[in-house]
């Protein structure tokens, strides 16, 4: 039997019969005759595998090995009139559904990764990054007056940088908002940065049995119910327990709060943490804020390695359905990584898969092949070296 090529081989991860019920689901190829939504899909996983940059350039790279395109799955021919037509009318829950089986999948096989931190407890990074686009072509992203933008909602298992849940909203929508949709996982650790202070919210989140680990804005206002002593040889500056004081923060969280004081002395700043957890040490508590930094590496990642800066729709349709399946490209290299214990970084394995669609080679065979430096600052998730 022929070996099929890179890109069959790649997209063979994702079951095939699960993307169709996610059709079904909403009635993707009710009446299509040619062009389907899997072929849809084929195609933005192409653009987002090689770096197409337009619809033109799409069409132009797979019409120019049209004789492979029925071996690698398609079944309708893809026209870039076609394809815009799809992404502007086609449901974009299809890929968002897809996109949370592949998920499911992932965290899977990265459940026992190493982390930094020797807990037990999975531990999640939630932050926002902002997509800048032009208000004349994008109108319904609404975020100033003068400039349109959407964010890109994303809870990150730090255990693997896995993202577990991802929101699209328009720029202008604050990020704290998000918590009113956050899956809360009982036992899981949350961190955030001080843009999701709302005690209210947070006060959620401990009733679900969550904990949470939180940078606290200067004008909170507190008193010390108990202090502990800390070793402040490696920047810990205090340790306390405290109750809010404002009339709406005590209100909103009436039960105790852990302070955690920081000194960043590299960056001359000190830093305060609000944490529901007791049972963890002050340093552990200020190592998994700095834990957090794997989602700034990440989003880094998606917008430096994935087409999510050029779109190839204007309609809120088309951009949601072309993030959806750059996350599920994502999720498809991360499990390519894992299934075939691959050792070069995504960020590798992306620049081989750009090259190498339309080879026929065994994966394994293929990455044999090459040797790798690896590129820490644009390519991995090592956050040993990162700071606050």
């Amino acid at each position: 039997m022929a070996t099929p090529t890179v890109f069959t081989q790649v997209l063979s991860l994702g079951h095939h019969e699960t993307f169709h019920r996610c059709v079904e689901r909403y009635g993707g190829d009710a009446c299509i005759k040619s062009f389907s939504c899997y072929d849809q899909w084929l195609a933005m996983a192409f653009a987002q595998l090689t770096a197409r940059e337009s619809l033109r350039d799409l069409e132009a790279a797979l019409g120019a090995r049209r004789s492979l395109l029925y071996q690698m799955g398609f079944r309708g021919r893809v026209v870039r009139s076609t394809l815009a037509d799809a992404n502007e009318r086609r449901d974009w829950r299809i890929y968002a559904d897809w996109a949370q089986t592949l998920i499911r999948r992932a965290r899977k096989l990265y459940a026992s990764e190493p982390f930094a931190l020797e807990l037990d407890q999975t531990v999640y990074a939630l932050d926002a990054t902002v997509i800048d686009l032009c208000l004349s072509l994008f109108p319904w992203a609404h975020f100033r007056s003068t400039k349109a933008a959407i964010k890109l909602h994303t809870l990150l298992d730090l255990r693997g940088s896995i993202p577990t849940f991802v929101a699209l909203t328009e720029g202008a929508v604050h990020d704290v908002n998000i918590l009113d949709q956050l899956p809360i996982e009982a036992g899981a650790i949350y961190i955030m940065d001080r843009g999701y202070l709302d005690f209210t919210r947070l006060a959620r989140l401990t009733s679900a049995g969550a904990f949470f680990v939180i940078r606290a804005k200067s004008n909170l206002k507190s008193y010390v119910v108990e202090s502990r002593p800390v070793d402040r040889t490696g920047g810990l500056r205090s340790d306390q327990t405290i109750r809010l004081r404002g009339f709406y923060s005590k209100q909103g969280y009436p039960a105790v709060l852990r302070r955690v004081r920081f000194y960043d002395a590299k960056h001359e700043r000190s830093l305060v943490f609000l944490t529901n957890h007791f049972g963890l040490t002050a340093q552990q508590v200020a190592d998994l804020y700095r834990a957090r930094w794997q989602i700034e590496l990440f989003f880094k990642w998606i917008k430096g390695h994935l087409r999510i800066r050029a779109f190839v729709g204007t309609s809120e349709n088309a951009v949601r359905i072309q993030i959806w399946t750059a996350l599920s490209t994502y999720l498809l290299v991360a499990i390519l990584k894992k299934t075939l214990k691959l050792e070069p970084s995504l960020h590798e394995i992306l620049q081989v898969l750009s090259v190498t669609p339309f080879e026929k080679v065994p994966v394994p065979e293929l990455f044999a092949r090459y040797s790798y430096s690896v590129d820490t600052s644009s390519a991995g998730f090592d956050i040993h070296n990162s700071l606050f």
